[in-house]
């Protein structure tokens, strides 16, 4: 491979980034505990997918124009912080709803259905409204790319070892998350999980939004 050298020090990198905590992992956990591990992986599906896009626009150099464009990357940024906020208010809606309790021990843990549809769409979007990833991939990516090789290609083939380190890693958090519930975990700990999620988008989104 033409960057060879260099692929090693991605793989460490791009691990290190991938199993340490953020929204992306939040979302993929309460997506488990609202529709099963169906639901997490199909997020974490959507998730992934926003890899390759961040990689297009990395090579194509238009991650550079939306930095130095302050209007651009405002826009951006405004955009992603929307949208966590929007998914924590769902998240805190869930978490108030009187009617996901069960009346008694024995009652089943009811999981809403949601569709593959809108599953991939809550992970891509919160990928591609993610500016600090649009960022990792304009400062990052370009420094294990071999410059006398394809640029393009090369960022493509990085973008798919991040795709499937990433997938590797989500729906492992999904299976575990599955199987914590499986060992007896009722609704209390799912209307938990969205009220700890919920508020976490809702501060990342103000977060984002004030810098």
């Amino acid at each position: 491979m033409v960057f060879s050298e260099l692929f090693w020090a991605y793989l460490v990198a791009i691990t290190l980034l991938t199993v340490s905590p953020g929204v992306d992992t939040l979302l993929v956990m309460r997506n488990t505990g609202r529709g099963g591990l169906r639901d997490g992986c199909v997020t974490s599906v959507g998730i992934c997918s926003g890899l390759f896009i961040h990689a297009t626009l990395s090579a194509l150099g238009i991650s550079i124009l939306l930095v130095e464009t302050a209007w651009a990357f405002s826009a951006l940024k405004w955009a992603g912080a929307c949208y966590l906020v929007w998914l924590g208010i769902g998240s805190l809606r869930q978490a108030m709803r009187r009617g996901d309790l069960p009346r008694t021990t024995d009652s089943p843990v009811i999981r809403r259905v949601v569709s593959h549809r809108e599953s991939f769409q809550e992970g891509l979007l919160s990928n591609v409204l993610n500016p600090k990833t649009a960022l990792f991939y304009m400062a990052l990516l370009p420094q294990f790319v071999d410059p006398s090789g394809n640029t393009f290609q090369q960022s493509l083939i990085l973008a798919s070892v991040h795709f499937l380190l990433a997938m590797l890693w989500q729906c492992g958090l999904a299976w575990v998350v599955v199987r914590f519930k499986g060992l007896g975990a009722s609704v209390r700990v799912k209307r938990l999980l969205n009220a700890l999620t919920g508020g976490f988008f809702v501060a990342m989104g103000a977060k984002l939004a004030g810098n």
